[in-house]
């Protein structure tokens, strides 16, 4: 019987093949300063082109605009402003959507729910989640490190833990797959009193953690931990946190997880501390691009290698961190991909945010205006007066394995795979 391969590779995989195309490409037409690959995903095409760009072609100034400043001029240079030009460049910043995209996006969604996961495999996804982590880190041991030098720019409020005179700041990687936020962190201190924590739902990624040359245990800890446990782990004090990173993490647990992950996050921060956040949007270019039998429940997946993926809303994070953190952003990064040899399109949507954990006599808040609408109902009264935001990093995790993946808040799914693009 013949086999569908197409059918059976991850979202993840097929992104990856369309960097590559698009790299072998470049080699014949070298790329100008404005037109260099996206960087999004950890493979090696994203690399080479990583190398072979100038340190001046970086991204220097954040493109996530929060959307409580709706009226601050986008980032970015590659704005798309006439369609018949959209294959003159590899990537478009600020992506507005369209009524194409909009019905291209419910169409895949309406053929997902008509060949869901078999109900007597849901369970069976679920249970294996942490053995399916370990088998894709077992593979791919540290291949999908990467140094996220989006961080910088995207979350200042770590970097400022490294500088001399920060005094005592203790930082904890959630879904550290590879150490990706960890190690550049502790190549960069200069502050002695930096103590950086590392956890994951995968043993083996924790173990690939543990013999980096980097990882000494006087700086840093790393351990299993799943963020959905019914309790904080052992290793780390109540309320003695800084900073906690959730990078392409929440997205690997199962709802039914996410208000015990939140009020773990909740007791491990300190008053005043800090949340970074970043995770797949709605309707990403991974998520309309799964095949059969990969429905979960809505908006929740799992890939060929077994592990699980949910594509959030904005709104969604107000309503899971509203109540007890204080939102400092809540942003969504849209990116148009294309494939100038394919003459293929491809839209990418992130979202990003920052939650402050009250200092004590403090209520917790949340921005007025937090929506972002993607598809449908543009009249619903809900959300008419909704303010959008549509900005974009030039330089962001995606969907390659190897990047960063996050397993049940321990791995980090976009960048570890994208997987992590980051993480889990």
């Amino acid at each position: 019987m013949a086999v569908d391969i197409e059918s059976k590779k991850r979202p993840s995989e097929l992104a990856i093949e369309e960097d590559i195309k698009v790299s072998k490409k470049q080699q014949v037409e070298p790329p100008t300063a404005n037109d260099k690959p996206h960087e999004e995903k950890d493979t090696p095409a994203a690399a080479t082109a990583e190398a072979s760009s100038s340190s001046g072609d970086k991204k220097q100034v954040s493109s996530s605009r929060d959307v409580n400043d709706p009226d601050s001029k986008p980032f970015g240079g590659r704005i798309l402003t006439d369609e018949a030009n959209v294959f003159e460049q590899n990537a478009w910043d600020h992506a507005e959507w369209g009524e194409e995209q909009e019905q291209h996006a419910l169409k895949e969604i309406a053929r997902q729910q008509q060949d869901p996961v078999p109900q007597e495999l849901i369970e069976s996804y679920h249970a294996e989640a942490a053995e399916n982590w370990n088998k894709f880190y077992a593979k791919n041991e540290n291949r999908f490190f990467k140094d996220r030098h989006w961080l910088r720019i995207e979350f200042p409020e770590l970097f400022q833990m490294v500088e001399a005179d920060a005094g005592e700041k203790n930082v904890m990687e959630i879904g550290c797959g590879a150490g990706n936020t960890m190690f550049p962190l502790l190549n960069e201190s200069k502050n002695p009193k930096l103590f950086v924590y590392a956890c994951d739902f995968s043993s083996t990624a924790v173990k690939v953690v543990q013999t980096h040359k980097l990882y000494d245990e006087k700086r840093g800890k790393a351990f299993v931990w799943d963020l959905a446990s019914d309790d904080i782990p052992p290793e780390v004090e109540p309320e003695s946190m800084d900073v906690l990173v959730l990078i392409f993490v929440f997205s690997a647990l199962h709802p039914d997880k996410w208000d015990q992950a939140v009020k773990n996050l909740y007791k491990l921060l300190k008053p005043g501390g800090l949340i970074v956040f970043r995770d797949y949007g709605r309707y990403d270019m991974a998520q309309l691009r799964f095949k059969k039998n990969r429905l979960l429940s809505d908006n929740f997946y799992v890939r060929g290698d077994g592990t699980r993926v949910y594509f959030f809303e904005s709104e969604q994070l107000v309503q899971l961190f509203g109540s007890k953190f204080t939102i400092e952003q809540n942003a969504v990064d849209r990116r148009l991909i294309v494939n100038r040899m394919r003459k293929v399109k491809m839209y990418r949507c992130w979202l990003q945010a920052k939650f402050r954990k009250p200092l004590e006599g403090q209520l917790p808040g949340a921005p007025s205006a937090t929506t972002v609408k993607t598809t449908g109902d543009k009249d619903d009264e809900t959300v008419k007066d909704t303010v959008v935001d549509t900005s974009f990093s030039l330089d962001t995790p995606s969907d390659s394995p190897g990047v960063e993946s996050s397993s049940n808040g321990a791995l980090g799914d976009g960048d570890k795979q994208e997987k992590e693009e980051t993480s889990s």
